[in-house]
Order: C-alpha cells, then sequence, then structure tokens
C-alpha cells in the first residue's frame, strides 16, 4: 500500500472513533466536555485536527471547541505515556519537600523540565498545584492511584515496578 494511502486509512479510522463517540451524544454542541473526555480517553490527548472536526460536527466555531480544551487542565493537547505521574507541589507537599521527588523521577526517565514524557511513551511526568491529599504529603498519582509520604527512592522503585511489568529493561 503507498505511503498516502496508509496515512489516509489511518486518518479516517482516527476519524471513525470520532463519529462514533460524536453519535454517542447525538451530535449535540451542549455536551461538548463529556466528548472532549471520552476522545481524549480513547487518544490520550485531543489532536488539534480532531478538534476542528468535532467542532465542523457540532456546528461550532473550531476557537470555541479549543478554548474548551484548552480552559481546563484535564485536557491535553499534546500525547501523553501510557502512564501519567502526578507530582503535588501544592504547600503542603512542597514544605515537604515534593521538589527532591520531582527532580528523581526525572532523572531516571532521562526527563527535564521542558520535555515531559518519554520519547518511548510509557511515562509523562506532570506537576500540579493540589490533588487535596496534603494529610499524606508528599503525594504521587501513578495512574489514579494515590501514593502518600513519598520519598525520591520510594517514587523511583514505582517507576522501575512498572518498566520491569513493561519490560522495558
Amino acid at each position: 500500500m503507498p505511503q498516502a494511502t496508509r496515512k489516509d486509512t489511518q486518518r479516517i479510522r482516527q476519524f471513525r472513533k470520532v463519529c462514533e463517540i460524536l453519535d454517542s451524544y447525538d451530535r449535540d454542541s451542549s455536551k461538548l466536555i463529556p466528548i472532549l473526555q471520552q476522545v481524549q480517553h480513547e487518544y490520550r490527548y485531543l489532536p488539534e485536527e480532531v478538534l476542528t472536526f468535532i467542532a465542523t460536527s457540532l456546528g461550532l466555531p473550531p476557537a470555541r471547541v479549543y478554548g474548551v480544551a484548552t480552559f481546563y487542565a484535564h485536557f491535553a493537547l499534546e500525547p501523553k505515556g501510557k502512564h501519567i505521574i502526578r507530582l503535588c507541589d501544592g504547600t503542603a507537599c512542597h514544605v515537604k519537600k515534593s521538589i527532591p521527588i520531582l527532580e528523581a523521577l526525572r532523572e531516571r526517565l532521562a526527563l527535564s523540565e521542558g520535555k515531559s514524557t518519554t520519547p518511548d511513551m510509557l511515562f509523562t511526568v506532570e506537576t500540579v498545584s493540589c490533588l487535596g491529599a496534603c494529610g499524606l504529603a508528599p503525594v504521587v498519582v501513578l495512574d489514579d492511584e494515590v501514593h502518600g509520604q513519598m520519598t525520591p527512592d520510594a517514587a523511583v522503585a514505582l517507576l522501575n515496578d512498572i518498566i520491569s511489568k513493561e519490560g522495558k529493561e
């Protein structure tokens, strides 16, 4: 199959799934947020061309859809890794040394401040303002599982466990 045709086939498949999601919400523009949530769940982020397609399909200006996608911190416009690590850097966690945990995670995964996702798309490391678990500070949420009273070594051990299970090392 020629390269252009293969790419076209992938794009058709991509938009087919988006169409299924749109149809499940009866293409109702008042359901934009749950539509975006489901699309992001499917793709792990919101590609720009998909946002434009959603806007057109719902009869909305693309700027409105993009505005919603960028307003809510839950939505991502860049691809994220299979495993999402959120480190709290709110006041309680910061005081209890969350930054050394962040540094240890970044060092283990060879990430930097400007690069939050590993090249193999296995991990994304993010800092958040608050996770609402101040009594457990410092807190890391790994794939929606809360880990309290973390240390740099404990955070790296969590990574190593996943890396081992994924057969990456």
